[in-house]
């Protein structure tokens, strides 16, 4: 019951009148089926809850969601809030409230109540570990602690519209993490199919149908996006930045490269270079 108490003394509990417009808390909690919430009139700021085990519920509209373990829900300012744990469960959840100021979240649909279900194990690691952060900012209270927390809050915020923009089938999410994390390293299709749990020719049919192009060209762009920030903005040369991104064979860097940004590597360089300059 103290933690309860904690979340209404703090944050607000009695509705959306006199909200504090740069207000922001976090916390952990792990509570039994007796543990409900309801603002009939809501909050002036979001609300926001991570299902790390265990089985909460949201009402809206009427209407009754079941989260789980992965699940996010939002709940936008001013909507009526209805929640708590379900009956014969635990749940045990992290949760944000956090100020409307934050402009990222004009990139999420127009709902009484997000849910969204995160299946991807790195995505929810992401997720947990800058909830977690912001948990241990507010505790600490450190110079900058609000602002740290509200950029974790942002990061996934941010996340989640990426994710309500361009949904992926979670072995597909993983496989572009890996090629990301490994760009470096030779491309081993058989390898990333182990990593997902997929055959390697379903995982290459699958990847090209949900994202248009194939596992190789896909890592390609890849390099290449990256080798253009190299030119922009370090001292690489053509050679240099290839090797950095992965190209063992120059050649191929250089057709892929022109390939898809219309130009050579070394022109391109010039040209970064004559644009900041000016």
């Amino acid at each position: 019951m103290g933690r309860f108490a904690y979340e209404e003394r703090n944050a607000g509990g009695n509705g959306g009148n006199g909200g504090d417009e740069g207000l922001f808390i976090a916390g952990h909690f792990d509570e039994p089926d007796s543990y409900a919430v309801q603002r009939p009139h809501g909050r002036d700021d979001w609300l926001m809850t991570y299902t790390i085990e265990g089985r909460g519920f949201f009402v809206s509209e009427g209407a009754r969601s079941v989260c789980e373990a992965g699940d996010m829900v939002l709940i936008p300012p001013g909507n009526p809030q209805h929640y708590g744990t379900v009956r014969g469960e635990r749940w045990h959840f992290v949760w944000a409230h956090f100020s409307a100021r934050l402009s990222e979240t004009g990139l999420l649909p127009d709902r009484p109540l997000i849910v969204h279900r995160i299946e991807s194990d790195s995505v929810r690691t992401r997720v947990y570990g800058a909830l977690q952060r912001a948990v241990r900012d507010i505790g600490e209270r450190g110079p900058y602690w609000q602002q740290l927390g509200e950029n974790a809050v942002r990061e996934i915020v941010l996340l989640l519209a990426q994710r309500l923009r361009r949904p992926l089938d979670p072995r597909i999410e993983e496989t572009l993490r890996l090629l990301s994390e490994g760009m470096r390293e030779p491309l081993k299709i058989e390898e990333l199919a182990k990593a997902v749990g997929l055959s390697p020719s379903r995982l290459s049919h699958l990847f090209k149908e949900l994202t248009g192009h194939s596992i190789v060209e896909t890592l390609n762009t890849m390099r290449v996006r990256q080798a253009e920030l190299l030119l922009s903005y370090t001292d690489r040369n053509a050679s240099e930045a290839a090797f950095d991104v992965g190209f063992a064979n120059y050649n191929h860097f250089l057709h892929q490269f022109r390939k898809r940004v219309g130009m050579s590597p070394s022109a391109f360089r010039r040209k970064a270079r004559q644009h900041d300059s000016n």
